[in-house]
């Protein structure tokens, strides 16, 4: 089990997807209220509690807490492929170990913005922070399909015989705006510091990158994937590039 706690991403949990969740309520004041309308509306079971209770889960949870079960929810790398017949633009963004979860979240709210079919990752420590990536993500977590792999090179393989170019973000790579990243792309973002590791940059189609005029030598990675995955919708659309 995991709680979600901030309004925004208790909000739209519910409105994606209310199944096995339990909405617990205390003290709650009049935006709580409009949540607790909602969370009744779609078949969210709602308990009331006690402030007491709701510490043991957050410290901040301004009297809701959303009680989630995603064991049965998440779809399959393989129900991901299979699914994808003969569409033509398809997004996928591979995190390759990034484990701060603020980081994570704040990926995944530009995952949804841009349209990201799904995110798939190998480390399934961030479902304890299922919390804080909702939070930090203003619930866009619960609208990215996400997978976790037990192999992320491997997971490259099957992506490239489902006809995908792989292009792994690299400050020593090409700048991102050269880089073809219409059709089936996978976009791979490296770890918070360590970047992409050997065997996955081994089977990178391209390397690309952000050009910089700054002092600093990187972007925060989230920061990077939001500018990456807006060139994606860029070139998609055929719209002049923005300042």
């Amino acid at each position: 089990m995991a709680y979600l706690t901030g309004f925004h991403a208790i909000e739209e949990r519910i409105k994606a997807n209310p199944v096995d969740c339990v909405l617990l309520v205390a003290n709650a004041g009049p935006r709580a209220r409009e949540i607790a309308a909602l969370a009744a509306e779609c078949g969210v079971r709602v308990l009331r509690t006690g402030t007491s209770d709701l510490d043991r889960v957050s410290s901040d949870h301004r009297g809701l807490a959303l009680e989630i079960n995603d064991d049965k929810q998440s779809p399959t790398f393989t129900s991901f492929l299979e699914s994808l017949g003969d569409k033509k633009d398809i997004l996928a963004v591979m995190l390759d170990e990034i484990t701060d979860p603020h980081n994570f979240g704040a990926i995944l709210r530009s995952c949804d913005q841009f349209n990201a079919n799904i995110v798939i990752t190998r480390d399934r420590r961030n479902a304890k922070h299922a919390g804080i990536i909702a939070k930090t993500s203003a619930g866009a977590s619960a609208w990215v399909p996400s997978v976790c792999v037990p192999n992320l090179p491997r997971a490259v393989e099957q992506l490239k015989e489902a006809s995908f170019w792989i292009h792994g973000a690299d400050m020593k790579g090409g700048p991102v705006y050269k880089s073809d990243l219409r059709g089936r792309v996978c976009v791979i973002l490296g770890g918070e510091g360590a970047g992409l590791s050997r065997l996955l940059r081994e089977k990178c189609d391209s390397l690309i990158a952000i050009p910089s005029l700054g002092r600093i030598d990187s972007l925060n990675v989230s920061v990077a994937a939001g500018i990456i995955l807006y060139e994606v919708i860029r070139q998609r659309e055929k719209k002049p590039a923005q300042l």
